[in-house]
């Protein structure tokens, strides 16, 4: 068998998997199928011979491409496509396996997707609906893991009926101030107060290096994952006395920063003026991918 036929069987053995990511990141099966083509296109222009996950390439290129079309499309002001019936009945291929990939999707699922941000769709698409890790999905968004988990969490949040997080930009700062405020005093009550009962802190690699070295007094060493108020405002306090607040993609936040330059992040998500989730990046690949601004104190 020949590369190229090689390379034909691979992507035909994807292609229904690569067609249902496009269809719940589109809702629309033919532009579906042009992302899908796209694909073809891209993987018959490259040299792939040092890809080891074929298939996990090609569903980072759809997803690349769902992303334009759905930014492109919103730039545009325009409304997302849903399958109408008369798409599925001019489709002459399979009509049947046409109709049984949009019920699968469901269409009160694809109205609530059609209202997301492009970057919370893909998030939420790849994370929750094909299991891909963050930190993948990350690259494909052009984003930190932190930032990508944030989207995910936005967009599950919507689908579910949730609470929206808080959006209101001084009643953000108001929390994370207070959470600061209490860290840096070692607080430990002030702190649980502003952390919901099931909030969960996340630190990279980075920071867990860095923290193992520079000790905070008594401190508890921190860990990748830390969930629940009480365990998160014992670990913490005292650790936030350089952090300065900031606006990281928009939303209320804080970093560390010396002579100007960020070290690290504190990424918080806040619904009903509690912390839900606080995320602390110092790797510097995924500092870049954030868009921050340092803010003067109060």
């Amino acid at each position: 068998m020949s590369q190229d036929d090689w390379l034909t069987k691979q992507f035909e053995a994807n292609r229904d998997h690569l067609r249902a990511v496009a269809f719940r990141m589109l809702g629309s099966l033919a532009e579906a199928d042009d992302a899908v083509q796209e694909a073809w296109l891209k993987l018959a222009r490259s040299d792939t011979a040092d890809v080891r996950n074929l298939g996990g390439w090609l569903t980072t290129v759809v997803a690349r491409v769902c992303l334009d079309l759905l930014r492109a499309r919103r730039s545009r002001r325009e409304e997302a496509l849903a399958p109408a019936a008369s798409e599925l009945a001019n489709d002459a291929r399979d009509p049947e396996r046409e109709v049984s990939l949009a019920d699968s999707v469901g269409p009160a699922l694809l109205v609530v997707l059609e209202t997301l941000q492009p970057t919370d769709r893909v998030a939420f698409v790849l994370h929750d609906m094909f299991d891909l890790p963050f930190e993948e999905i990350a690259g494909i968004v052009g984003r930190s893991p932190a930032a990508v988990r944030q989207a995910a969490s936005r967009a599950r949040r919507r689908v579910r009926g949730a609470p929206e997080p808080e959006r209101d930009a001084a009643r953000q700062r108001a929390v994370v101030d207070a959470f600061l405020s209490a860290s840096r005093h070692g607080d430990f009550d002030a702190l649980v107060a502003v952390l919901a009962p099931d909030a969960v802190l996340r630190a990279d690699p980075r920071v867990l290096e860095v923290a193992a070295t520079n000790k905070w007094g008594e401190a508890p060493a921190l860990a990748p994952e830390i969930r629940g108020a009480r365990a998160i405002a014992e670990t913490f306090k005292g650790r936030a006395r350089g952090a300065r607040p900031a606006l990281i993609d928009g939303d209320a936040g804080a970093v560390w920063a010396v002579g100007g330059e960020v070290r690290s992040a504190f990424v918080f998500a806040i619904e009903e003026g509690k912390i839900v989730e606080l995320d602390l990046v110092m790797e510097p690949a995924q500092l870049d991918r954030l868009v921050i601004q340092i803010l003067g104190a109060h």
